[in-house]
């Protein structure tokens, strides 16, 4: 953890700033997910190949210029940042970043910091987190078979993960479960994942497998639409839509019979890029204005010319200017659309 002096670490505000980040659809841009590593102690069949080759650490931002990258977009008036990766609590240090954020939370700069993580390292991390501000976090739990977790994360323990769930919980942060949706599974493990977050007062989202490096030739043996796993929901349960609203791509339905929630995140079935808010930086620096797309601008030279401020925030206004209506996904039993990026070098 830092020192006395960064945690007491002056910020200045920019509560009344009006935001500069809308791009040339009308789009309000104020969300940022901001990846700190491509590196993960999992390998997840859906999200990158076995034997990953990951990127030198000179190509990958330092903390510092993580923390600037955020700074910057704050000035411009974003309000909600998630950290992703890979797993960003294997980045060495990582807690020193958000110990940096917390001055923006408790100055009125941003609504709120949060995090996306595989959960197996949640339990060393879950006290640190609630006291440098996190309130919400995200778990990715696609079963709670100890060996259908093993085959679908090659080697993980879904035991770390349900310890970090418990610790999350037990400080007082709000938990929401992630589960990719494949074929097969999805059948054999749905319902014991619904029985497990709503028994604890989680929310779970399903998400619709995506076309990218790592997973493309095996995308279409696995590849289940998400319309085909709601309609299987729909034959076991009674779903109730709801006007819930996060400021992401989900839409959800409450479970008559559990009280509890459930979304739905649907890349290929839905397109949800009419109220796209957001935009991602990968761990090296490559701000994409669109996850589904291949187009990107480079922080990283910005950040490294020694310019000053100026040129990052210029980089930032044009890729916000270029950022594209939507995505082109698409399965017809091809993959159309698909990207050649791991999920790991940009983070979900």
């Amino acid at each position: 953890m830092p020192g006395r002096r960064e945690r007491n670490r002056t910020v200045k505000t920019n509560r009344q700033s009006p935001a500069k980040l809308t791009d040339t659809f009308g789009r309000a841009i104020t969300y940022l997910r901001l990846s700190v590593t491509d590196r993960c102690d999992l390998r997840c069949t859906y999200c990158m190949s076995e034997h990953m080759t990951f990127l030198p650490r000179k190509d990958v931002l330092s903390l510092e210029e993580t923390y600037r990258v955020a700074e910057c977009f704050m000035r411009l008036g974003i309000r909600k940042l998630r950290l992703t990766g890979g797993e960003p609590l294997v980045r060495k240090n990582i807690m020193t970043l958000f110990a940096q954020l917390k001055p923006h939370l408790d100055a009125g700069d941003l609504d709120e910091v949060t995090l996306t993580t595989n959960g197996t390292l949640l339990a060393r991390h879950a006290a640190g987190l609630k006291e440098t501000g996190v309130r919400r976090v995200n778990v990715s739990l696609d079963t709670l078979d100890p060996e259908g977790y093993r085959a679908v994360t090659r080697w993980g323990d879904v035991n770390k993960v349900l310890a970090g769930i418990d610790a999350a919980l037990a400080e007082g942060l709000s938990v929401k479960l992630n589960a990719v949706v494949q074929k097969g599974r999805f059948e054999r493990d749905a319902m014991d994942l619904i029985a497990h977050a709503h028994g604890r007062g989680m929310d779970l989202t399903f998400i619709e497998a995506m076309p990218l490096g790592g997973a493309l030739e095996s995308y279409g043996e696995n590849h289940l639409p998400l319309g085909e796993a709601e309609a299987w929901l729909k034959a076991r349960y009674t779903l109730d839509p709801v006007a819930k609203k996060t400021g992401g791509p989900a839409r959800y339905m409450r479970v008559r019979e559990t009280g509890g929630l459930i979304g739905f995140i649907a890349p290929l079935s839905c397109n949800f890029c009419a109220a796209c808010n957001r935009m991602r930086v990968s761990c090296t620096g490559q701000l994409f204005p669109c996850m589904g797309d291949d187009g990107a601008v480079d922080l990283r030279t910005a950040l490294r010319s020694g310019e000053g401020p100026e040129r990052l925030e210029q980089a930032i206004l044009g890729a916000v200017a270029a950022k594209p209506w939507g995505h082109d996904f698409g399965y017809d039993g091809t993959v159309s659309g698909g990207l050649s990026r791991p999920m790991s070098h940009l983070g979900g």
